[in-house]
Order: C-alpha cells, then sequence, then structure tokens
C-alpha cells in the first residue's frame, strides 16, 4: 500500500499564535515562514494541519518522478 504523501506550507508566521498552534506547526516539521514540506497524509497529521489551517497552504505533492 503506497503511503500518499501531502505538501505543507508555512504560510504566515507562529508570532503571536496560542502554544497549540505553534506545537502543531513543529510538529509537521516546520520552522521558518515559506517552508515546505511533504508529510504524510495520516489522521494524526490531518488534526495538526486543522488546528493551524489558518497559517498553513495544503497541496497534493508534484506528481511524477517516481517510478
Amino acid at each position: 500500500m503506497a503511503n500518499k504523501q501531502i505538501k505543507v506550507t508555512l504560510v504566515k508566521s507562529l508570532a503571536g499564535q496560542l502554544k497549540n498552534i505553534s506545537a502543531s506547526v513543529r510538529g509537521l516539521g516546520l520552522r521558518k515562514p515559506h517552508q515546505t514540506v511533504e508529510v504524510s497524509d495520516t489522521p494524526q497529521n490531518r488534526g495538526m494541519i486543522g488546528a493551524a489551517s489558518h497559517l498553513l497552504k495544503v497541496s497534493p505533492p508534484a506528481e511524477g518522478g517516481k517510478s
């Protein structure tokens, strides 16, 4: 079974955010604004994305490259 990935980009700063929102963003592996990471599409990661949805941009990864 293929492990689906999603791209997550931090579009706004964490300054002034609640600790649980900052912790969710850090848990996704995002440290700086405009940084992009690929994470597994799991319920846990979707929950962290939902907590900080106002700071993030989510998109599917680019197709191709894997044969």
